[in-house]
């Protein structure tokens, strides 16, 4: 959703000739565009990873790199998309040209995630970049899905893509595309959703065009340079109205995928005046296991968690992230050096860097912070090499999905139930869906009763979804919070902590296995943390909802 125009109050004009009226016009124009991106790709894709879930996103940016406008699409994409711009206008893009890549340490997140970066040119000239992100679910490496819980270096994640033209002046370099394909396991979907990004992308640049013929190309220019203006205003005014002071906090994640040993995050937050600084000293080594997590990710975290802190309706731009500054000691965890392996830095290191930098503001702000949610984006990964040898590329497959869990309870309200928190924003694959799509059966899928925090108010409930293969497959999990709860805020009890089982035994939260046909692998997902001391929660309140249908019996295994 787009924020109907400036605050009252505001002077979106101090910087810039374009009235508070058209500005208010050209910023949802722009804003439109990344979400109309948005929509093509999720239309014209094909992998029910991005037609189902909408694991992608879209934006705008201009010749400088800036993010001019972005869907309310995956956090994690779109605060670490500027390396990825960035990354390619070092290679002097021309008009006509799109960009490839995924390379983690050349703008790039992890290797499932292939951002396209097109150019925009007006009058020969390129003034700006559509961008689009998807999560592809299967870009070769030593697995099927390319999410190998215990990939040792990049190199097993799958295939590594610099900055690389695939169009050139308007012309695909057919080589380009053969050589990405030839590298993957499926490459009939890999080519369809990629074609759909590029889709997305031209009608960026094409609605663009149309909007420099509506308002003029300068005009337009200017609107760039003054919705990122506005959103730098506010974003500063709402950082002030924080207590200045330095807050700090630290959690661990649960192993790397290699030993089960902590990994400790720990975030130094300083406020000073409009300006947030987060600083990573003291994190772990970068590890030998998959959870390294590139300087962008980390960054990425930070800009959610401030703007949760702040004003969630400031306009989502480069705006948002001038006050804000962001270091990580080289070749730390969140730094690392290559070929470091970094397929689960980017989905769950990253979750437990917003915790922490959430949990250092909450000592700065608590009103504004709400208790831990599941911590956790809980990544399935179940898929089939292939390799039959009869050139049947049907013989392979990569199902793919992160599963939502418990919301943290908030300062006046609970926990939402089963939903995707913090660096995520994706939807779940429908059952009917999967079950069309892949050798898979969905065998149970149902809220997790009595697993949000106690509290005043309580912590939302996790999922478990148990699904049983049909063919002989590969199974990779990346999850965390099996030993560490979502802990509570204020009193408030944390929740359960989840669970991964195959056939029914538990498995550790990082694990990559081969299974038979017939095997049921099953996650229990984390319950929310509570707020609030349980003995002050009022009785009455909650019996008036159940009467009214508002929420179920918590304790019910109907729900």
């Amino acid at each position: 959703m787009t924020d109907a125009g400036p605050a009252a109050g505001d002077d979106p004009t101090a910087a810039s000739d374009i009235d508070s009226v058209s500005l208010a016009v050209l910023r949802n124009q722009l804003e439109g565009v990344a979400e109309e991106m948005g929509g093509v790709l999720v239309r014209s894709a094909y992998s029910p990873n991005i037609t189902e879930r909408r694991d992608c996103s879209t934006a705008l940016f201009d010749a400088d790199g800036r993010t001019v406008a972005q869907a309310e699409h995956i956090p994690v994409h779109l605060g670490a998309m500027p390396a990825a711009v960035n990354a390619v206008r070092d290679r002097d893009p021309a008009p006509g040209d799109v960009f490839a890549l995924n390379d983690p340490f050349a703008g790039g997140t992890h290797l499932p995630d292939v951002t396209l970066v097109s150019s925009v040119a007006l009058d020969g000239d390129v003034v700006g970049y559509a961008v689009s992100r998807a999560h592809h679910a299967d870009v070769g490496g030593a697995t099927p899905g390319s999410m190998p819980a215990d990939a040792r270096d990049v190199h097993a994640e799958g295939l590594r893509i610099p900055p690389t033209r695939l169009v050139a002046g308007g012309e695909r370099e057919s080589d380009v595309f053969d050589l990405l394909f030839a590298n993957v396991r499926n490459p009939a979907e890999r080519r369809a959703d990629l074609a759909a990004q590029l889709a997305a992308n031209a009608r960026g640049a094409e609605r663009v065009r149309e909007l420099a013929a509506e308002h003029g190309r300068d005009r337009l220019l200017d609107a760039f340079d003054a919705v990122i203006d506005y959103s730098r205003e506010r974003t500063t005014a709402a950082i002030r109205e924080l207590p200045d002071g330095v807050y700090e906090a630290e959690d661990a994640l649960e192993g790397d995928g290699v030993t089960d040993a902590d990994v400790p995050i720990r975030a130094t937050v300083t406020v000073d005046g409009g300006s947030v600084a987060v600083d990573f000293a003291g994190s772990a080594d970068q590890v030998a296991g998959s959870c390294n997590a590139p300087l962008a990710v980390a960054k990425s975290a930070v800009y959610f968690v401030v703007r949760c802190v702040t004003d969630p309706t400031i306009p989502p731009n480069h705006g948002c992230y001038e006050p804000v500054s962001v270091s990580a000691p080289d070749g730390s965890v969140l730094n690392p050096d290559p070929p470091a392996a970094v397929v689960g830095g980017n989905v769950e290191t990253s979750q437990r860097v917003t915790d922490v930098v959430l949990a250092a503001f909450g000592a700065a702000a608590p009103e504004r912070v709400t208790a831990a949610g599941q911590g956790t984006m809980n990544n399935l990964t179940i898929g089939r090499r292939g390799g039959r040898g009869d050139g049947d590329e049907t013989a392979a497959f990569s199902y793919y999905e992160t599963v939502g869990g418990g919301f943290g309870a908030r300062p006046d309200a609970d926990g939402m139930d089963g939903v995707q928190v913090g660096m995520t924003n994706t939807l779940n694959t429908p059952v009917e869906a999967l079950e069309a799509a892949y050798p898979l059966r969905v065998e149970r899928y149902a809220l997790r009763p009595d697993s949000g925090g106690d509290g005043r108010h309580r912590g939302g409930l996790g999922l478990e979804r148990r699904i049983r293969t049909e063919v002989d497959a590969t199974v990779s999990l990346l999850t965390e919070r099996r030993r560490r709860a979502p802990q509570g805020l204020a009193d408030g009890e944390p929740g359960a902590p989840g669970e991964n089982l195959i056939d029914g035994e538990p498995v550790p939260a990082k694990t990559t296995v081969d299974v038979a046909a017939g095997t049921t692998v099953t996650l229990r997902t984390p319950g929310g943390g509570g707020y609030g001391d349980p003995t002050e929660r009022d009785p009455d309140a909650v019996e008036r909802d159940l009467r009214d249908g508002t929420v179920t019996d918590r304790g019910s295994d109907d729900r």
